[in-house]
């Protein structure tokens, strides 16, 4: 079983960069077959996805308000996994999470593997 710890969190000005990773710290391998992906949760808003990585083939998708600004990619040794957020908005501030799922889905219900998540807050 896959054990996911995300870090990179912090405090930036508006406009700012950051970088997410995402490592597998359990003894269960990833499966090539399978999909990561980046969530986001605000203080009483529902759970919303970022982005998402196929590891077989690395094919991406990403939620309209992050595009064009954040880019998910995978590490060399692919239990590893990033999320490169530049440009960053007040309305990006949330706690994000990594997750691990078999499906090629925006819905976070498909993903059954989730780290603890990182907080990220951006300052106007």
């Amino acid at each position: 079983q896959a054990q996911l710890v995300e870090s990179g969190g912090g405090s930036v000005q508006d406009g700012g960069s950051l970088r997410l990773s995402c490592t597998n710290s359990g003894p269960g391998r990833i499966l090539s077959s399978s999909v990561m992906g980046w969530f986001r949760q605000a203080p009483g808003k529902e759970r919303e996805f970022v982005a998402l990585i196929r590891f077989h083939g690395g094919s991406q998708l990403y939620a309209d308000s992050v595009k064009g600004r954040f880019a998910i990619s995978r590490g060399n040794a692919k239990d590893i996994m990033y999320l490169q957020m530049n440009n960053l908005k007040v309305e990006d501030t949330a706690v994000y999470y990594c997750a691990i799922g078999s499906q090629y889905s925006t819905n976070h219900r498909e993903y059954r593997s989730w780290g603890q998540g990182t907080q990220v807050t951006v300052a106007s």
